[in-house]
């Protein structure tokens, strides 16, 4: 009798356990698999990058003319784009914006850009003219010419107000426009 009694203790035992409230009953253990976690793997995107400066231009004739639908607006705008020449007269044009070449004579125009891969070659009459390029030939800017670090300018210069970023360069006739010849010059485009 007692080999019966060892056999059913550790029966009795499991059911004890197993009758225990709270108790959770056994269950056989497999080992887990830990897999490692990798980031997701993202594909670079080649942004191209834009070379443009905001503008700043505190002239109070100019916020006015802008607010009057003047040289703000991009209405009538006029782009050379790199690797492209053009040659010939522009007239009427709002905006003047060269990353490539120009031989132009240029009047009743407003304003005018000229990239640092930009080069014009002629004459121009403007309101404002912001060179980071090269420029060649006679111009005149009525209210603002603002040579950049990058810019040259070559020839005959007349300008209103004048800035001049360190590098800029400026060589030839330069004069500034009286008060005079410059509200005649606004009058006369008007």
């Amino acid at each position: 009798m007692s080999d019966e009694k060892t056999e059913d203790q550790p029966q009795a035992a499991t059911a004890a356990s197993a009758a225990k409230p709270g108790a959770l009953p056994l269950k056989p253990t497999t080992p887990q698999v830990v897999r490692p976690v990798t980031a997701p793997v993202r594909a670079s995107v080649s942004r191209p990058e834009i070379v443009r400066r905001p503008r700043d231009y505190t002239s109070s004739a100019r916020d006015e003319r802008s607010m009057s639908g003047g040289y703000g607006s991009d209405g009538k705008k006029l782009i050379v784009g790199r690797d492209i020449a053009l040659s010939g007269a522009i007239s009427s044009c709002e905006k003047l914006v060269v990353e490539g070449r120009v031989e132009a004579n240029m009047s009743e125009c407003t304003e005018m850009e000229i990239a640092e891969s930009g080069t014009f070659k002629g004459s121009a009459e403007i309101e404002v003219a912001e060179i980071s390029g090269a420029f060649e030939g006679s111009i005149t800017a009525r209210d603002l010419l603002i040579v950049r670090s990058t810019g040259r300018v070559t020839g005959t210069v007349r300008y209103g107000r004048l800035e001049i970023e360190r590098g800029g360069e400026i060589d030839g006739d330069v004069k500034v426009l009286s008060t005079d010849q410059s509200a005649a010059s606004g009058a006369k485009r008007s």
